[in-house]
């Protein structure tokens, strides 16, 4: 059988068990069965248990229940309405207004949580229902939550990064720091749309209601925000100067977020607990999504299907800009259907030799997949952002895509801005100790 029959074989048997509801995990184990039944010779069962073995036997992984353990426990904590009067009298003089707490929040929780769904619940939670109480537009305010959410996927300690890490062979340390200054340009075009929306609608943002707060009182309740600032800095900071590896600085993340949660009195047994089981199922969710594809990736590995598209795809010249720009397309189709952690561990195995044939540093490119992924997040029927938000403001799905869309645009410029200057994601790690 050709390759093209193979591929639409193995395809169609992911989607159907897919389209029925099977879990995503589940499926790429019946996917990665189904190939290797039909075309190889291989024992599937010999293979599934090296192969599961050896996807969860990683040091570098003990990173991932760390870092969901440590957002969950601050997700339980007043952090998020603490963002919110700590920042709005930072940006009352700024276009846009208090629009712009949405990016910050975001910004600052995305660094402690790593997770990009719960950023935009807890930062939602909270600004949605102050923003409409105030007056302000309904479509900028939740676009600019959906696209600020996905902040949580780049900006480190990130999920996302760390799974790919695992799955490219790359380090997750040099990883972390590379998101750190796209995470920033991101924020800043976020906030710059936010800015030159307002200017051309300055009949949709409210009129500002009563005396500015004085530089004192903004001083003091930005202390508010000092606790979670100084534990960003010792897991981001440790990181970077050499001091701690990336599962080392998680475990000293937990210790500084279960600190704060008891200083701020939200450190129960009972919520300690429900820490745990969310930190819990979080990590097995994932865990058993990276087995499935780790098994599928071995099975498509005895087709010769991923050497195949590899060749294929080299053989069709098209340079550095060429290939990333079918690849944009390709990742972009599958958040139409897939979540952005199914779509690393199952893409990434497969097109890493095309990419370094190409020339292309897979610490870049890893940046650039996670900033695709987040336009998945926003991107209908499954993206999850957008499943969130619709959850909190009870709004049409297409709808919220429609007020997303800007900020589905600005993932697209950042994009470009990282390929014409692939800098902004390599300086950082090459300046490492």
């Amino acid at each position: 059988m050709s390759d093209l029959a193979q591929a639409a074989v193995l395809l169609s048997v992911l989607f159907l068990l897919l389209g029925m509801g099977v879990w995503v995990a589940l499926a790429l184990i019946g996917c990665g069965l189904a190939g290797l039944m039909l075309f190889t010779s291989a024992p599937p069962g010999i293979l599934f248990a090296t192969t599961v073995w050896g996807s969860t036997a990683s040091w570098a992984l003990t990173a991932l229940p760390l870092f969901i353990w440590m957002g969950e426990i601050l997700y339980r904590t007043r952090l998020s309405e603490d963002m919110f009067t700590g920042l709005g009298p930072w940006v009352e003089k700024l276009p846009g207004r208090l629009v712009h707490v949405n990016v910050l929040a975001c910004g600052i929780f995305a660094a402690v949580s790593g997770s990009s769904a719960a950023t935009a619940a807890t930062i939602g939670r909270i600004t949605l229902p102050e923003l409409k109480a105030r007056g302000y537009d309904d479509a900028i305010a939740i676009g600019s939550l959906a696209g600020a959410g996905t902040l949580g996927l780049l900006i480190p300690p990130s999920i996302v990064m760390i799974v790919y890490g695992v799955a490219a062979q790359v380090s997750i340390v040099k990883l972390f720091t590379a998101g750190i200054l796209p995470g920033i340009m991101l924020m800043v075009l976020f906030s710059g749309y936010i800015a030159i929306w307002s200017l051309r609608h300055p009949d949709r943002v409210p009129p500002k209601n009563g005396p500015a707060v004085p530089l004192g009182e903004r001083i003091k309740r930005l202390r508010l925000l000092a606790p979670v600032v100084l534990l960003i800095v010792a897991v981001i900071g440790s990181i970077y100067a050499g001091i701690a590896t990336a599962t080392e600085a998680a475990t000293v993340g937990v210790a500084g977020a279960l600190v704060i949660a008891a200083f701020g009195g939200s450190l129960g047994w009972k919520s300690f607990v429900a820490s745990l089981m969310g930190a819990a199922r979080t990590s097995c969710m994932i865990t058993f999504i990276l087995m499935g594809a780790s098994y599928l990736t071995s099975a498509m590995a005895f087709t010769g299907l991923p050497a195949n598209v590899a060749a294929w795809i080299t053989s069709m010249h098209l340079g550095q800009y060429g290939l990333l720009a079918v690849l944009t397309v390709f990742f972009v189709a599958m958040g139409c259907f897939l979540d952005g952690i199914s779509i690393v561990v199952l893409t990434t195995a497969v097109l890493l030799p095309a990419v370094q044939a190409a020339g292309i540093d897979p610490l870049w490119f890893g940046v650039y997949l996670i900033l695709v992924v987040e336009m998945a997040q926003i991107t209908p029927p499954v993206g999850f952002n957008l499943f969130v938000i619709q959850g909190i403001t009870g709004r049409n799905l297409f709808e919220l895509t429609r007020m997303a869309l800007p900020f589905f645009l600005l993932l697209v410029v950042a994009i470009v801005l990282i390929t014409v200057f692939p800098q902004i994601v390599l300086v950082l790690p090459q300046g490492m100790r």
